[in-house]
């Protein structure tokens, strides 16, 4: 789509609204008497509207139409609204939200377009791009921030991040629940889904100190639209709070997560037909299961001989006589494949054992100051295991003591500073397993065999690609100021300094391909971070904004891990810069939010890299969110996002390294290499594949007969590139789903629909290694019911 077809679009979005305006204010005429009697206070059942406080960005207790940067807050009543049961669900409500599949796992999203983090209570909790999927029913609410951190939350990656509120007794307004309340709730839909959740939540006592409590449980048994997949999961959750005297009171509580299911590749063998029409490739490679046990070891990879390698090809000139004998399929055809039948084997695997913990204290020192300790620890154990080639494992944990200290004061100059100084320690220990990993051995119109399946190293605790255990340890110190200065006109300035000692080993003995002795890296990292924003709320409702920042990230990998080439090579830490300007407004007696943002951000170091978690990258975009509750019975909103990518790295070098498909070789028989794999070091474009330039969505909720309500979002992305090379593209699409709800004092009762015209669409999967080898397809038309009673 073309920039001017884009603001189009994004002018209709703003016409309508504007109608939509226009509408709500001739029915106000109508009522002009009670309206004039008294101001109605807004009913925002769903949280639409920048009320509450939001400390997950600034800590100071401001509220989004405040705050000078771009956050959408999604609450607990709008995921349950819209039912969003994942990450990816998001896209419907906020901009800057599409997320590239991470093999099918969805667990954080790419805000801007690159991976994002997570963090739980305003703490960062440890990398997951994949290893789980997040859950989202057990949150009170959840802040999604553009843009890396602020300096006083240390550390961070440059997208952005997702903060997890927990459900609680105690709101932000200090009040706490008045009676114990609660509800037990049942999910049936398509392909066998089955959750049970229960919740309760109320006030108690210790002695004479006033407490809360509130806990959340659910558990989930559900099969799955691809073959071989199925889902598992329990999840725990409790908080508590407990107000030891006037001045002082504590928070603590936790999570724990097991979850047990399967990654889900997608497709192989991709060509442009096969996303058009359907069209795949048929065939079985040779055999290289040379002992007969089932399973194809490195040993046989090796001898079988079936890599191929080229050095910034001429595609064109690449001819079957350039490949190798054992890459050629036999008894090649053709057949339509289904969007179900994907690379998964009945023994794939991926399981994860996640702990997450928390004790705060809160102490008001008086005379403006006031004193909180943050005590926070996360933990996973995680193991995935994929019959093509690919094993790993985590067992990491991180523990995070931050203090801070805050003084408010109020005159001609108001507002607040805090000082923070923070420990935190990770431990690692981390296994990779992809050297000879084949996605294209597996015919996916029959199942895994031994022509594809290989001995996994987590299988025999051996011959591992990458092998890391160590840990290492941030000493930070950050300071942050909330300045009126009167007129409207604010600042929040904020600095940090950080010195991480790091430490990791490679245990050779581990290794697939030994090099005779451990290799060791030691080193102490330190730099600096600092924001400076600045806002003016206007008479008029608009509030302009400015910031500019620079974060230090950790440049760590899927399982929180660094390895010994990025600390020997000084390249364990980088810079996250930030650029971006706004205008942020409250319209029509608040009843109507919008926010618009033009950002640039990039982390400069090419040389650091984390393929999975955190690349080098130069972005730039536009972002638009509208929310308008139009009636106490009707509420809108509105996204859009226009984004361009830019590798760094790729930009420097003019290329770089990536897996070959069908497309990319035009004058190679269909199957001749599908046995083996291509790949080489290719010069392409430095645009980042996978994530399309321009997307938009919208969301209608509406109750009517005071018991019922219906609900329709729908999302469009752009067309985009599945991969690097850009031989296959993803077509554009738009989802619709719908849902109807009735609900009653003690019961509930809701049917959603979800891509109710079975639109077919596709997800990369990383674009920039895999895109034209693997794609998700994704799922037709389902549907989800649910019946909770409340108490």
């Amino acid at each position: 789509m073309s920039s001017s077809n884009y603001y189009q679009k994004s002018l209709l979005a703003l016409s309508i609204t504007a109608f939509v305006s226009f509408a709500h204010a001739q029915d106000e005429d109508a009522v002009e008497l009670e309206t004039f009697i008294a101001e109605e206070e807004v009913q925002d059942d769903l949280g639409l509207l920048p009320t509450e406080p939001v400390e997950s960005v600034f800590g100071f207790g401001k509220n989004l139409l405040e705050t000078p940067r771009a956050v959408s807050s999604i609450s607990s009543n709008m995921i349950e609204a819209l039912n969003l049961s994942d990450i990816d669900d998001l896209v419907v409500v906020s901009p800057g939200a599409f997320t590239q599949s991470f093999f099918g796992v969805a667990g954080s999203l790419d805000v801007r377009g690159t991976a994002g983090e997570v963090y739980f209570r305003g703490m960062r909790r440890l990398d997951n791009p994949g290893n789980y999927p997040t859950p989202l029913g057990a949150s009170d609410r959840i802040d999604i921030v553009r843009g890396p951190a602020t300096p006083i939350m240390g550390p961070a990656k440059i997208g952005g991040y997702l903060n997890f509120v927990p459900k609680s007794s105690r709101a932000e307004t200090g009040q706490y629940l008045e009676d114990a309340t609660g509800r037990m709730k049942i999910n049936r839909g398509s392909w066998d889904k089955n959750i049970v959740s229960a919740e309760v939540g109320g006030p108690m006592s210790m002695g004479d100190k006033s407490m809360g409590y509130y806990l959340y449980a659910e558990t989930e048994n559900s099969g799955s639209y691809y073959e071989n997949s199925a889902t598992d999961q329990n999840i725990y959750q409790a908080s508590f709070n407990m107000d030891l005297s006037a001045s002082t009171r504590f928070e603590f509580g936790g999570m724990y997560h097991e979850f047990d299911g399967n990654q889900v590749a997608g497709w192989n063998r991709l060509t442009q037909d096969l996303i058009d029409n359907g069209t795949y490739i048929t065939g079985s490679p040779t055999s290289l299961d040379t002992d007969g046990d089932g399973r194809i070891s490195h040993a046989e990879y090796d001898a079988g001989d079936i890599d191929q390698f080229f050095f910034l090809p001429d595609f064109e000139a690449i001819t079957d006589d350039d490949l190798k004998p054992n890459q050629m399929l036999t008894s090649t055809g053709e057949t339509q494949l289904k969007h179900y039948n994907v690379l998964v084997a009945p023994e794939d695997l991926l399981q994860n054992e996640a702990t997450t913990l928390y004790f705060d204290i809160f102490h008001d020192l008086g005379s403006g100051w006031s004193l909180t300790n943050k005590l926070f620890y996360d933990a996973y154990k995680n193991l995935n295991e994929n019959a093509y080639g690919f094993s790993q494992f985590h067992d990491s944990s991180v523990i995070e003591e931050r203090l801070i200290l805050e003084y408010a004061f109020e005159g001609a100059l108001s507002g607040g500073i805090q000082f923070s100084p923070s420990i935190r320690h990770t431990e690692f220990e981390h296994g990779d397993d992809y050297i000879h990993e084949y996605f294209d051995r597996r015919d996916l119109t029959g199942p895994s065999t031994a022509l594809d399946k290989r001995v996994l190293a987590t299988t025999i605790d051996a011959e591992y690609s990458e092998y890391y255990v160590g840990d290492y340890t941030d000493y930070g110190f950050g300071v942050m100021a909330d300045l009126e200065f009167g007129y409207g006109l604010s600042a929040i300035l904020g600095a940090r300094y950080d010195s991480v000692s790091m430490n990791s080993m490679t245990p050779d003995d581990k290794l697939l391909y030994p090099e005779g002795e451990d290799a060791y890296a030691e080193d102490t990292q330190s730099g600096t971070s600092w924001t400076a924003s600045f806002s003016w709320a206007s008479p008029w409702g608009i509030t302009p904004y400015a910031t500019a920042s620079s974060q230090l990230t950790m440049i760590a990998g899927q399982g929180a891990e660094l390895t010994v080439g990025n600390i020997l090579d000084e390249a364990a830490m980088d810079d996250s810069n930030l650029l971006e300007g706004g205008i942020k407004g409250s319209f029509l007696d608040g009843r109507l939010y919008a926010a618009l943002a033009y950002f640039e951000q990039d982390r400069t170091d090419y040389n650091a890299q984390s393929a999975t978690t955190n690349e080098s990258v130069e972005t730039t975009g536009t972002e638009l969110e509208v929310r308008y509750v139009i009636t106490d019975d009707l509420t809108f909103t509105a996204a859009a996002t226009q984004i361009e990518i830019v590798n760094l790295n790729t930009q420097e070098e003019g290329s770089r390294f990536t897996f070959l498909g069908a497309e990319d070789l035009p004058n190679v028989s269909p199957g001749a290499f599908y046995g083996g794999v291509v790949n080489g070091v290719v010069a392409g474009p430095a645009e980042k594949a996978g994530i399309p330039k321009n997307s938009y969505s919208m969301t209608l909720f509406y109750s009517f007969l005071e018991n019922y309500s219906v609900n329709f979002s729908y999302f469009h992305a752009d067309d985009t590139p599945s991969g690097y090379t850009g031989s296959v593209t993803l077509p554009s699409y738009d989802l619709f789903n719908m849902g109807l709800g009735y609900t009653t004092d003690t019961w509930d009762f809701s049917l959603n629909l979800k891509n109710i015209t079975s639109e077919k669409y596709y997800r990369s999967n990383f674009p920039n290694l895999f895109g034209t080898s693997v794609v998700l397809p994704e799922k037709p038309f389902n549907w989800e019911a649910s019946i909770a009673y409340k108490f």
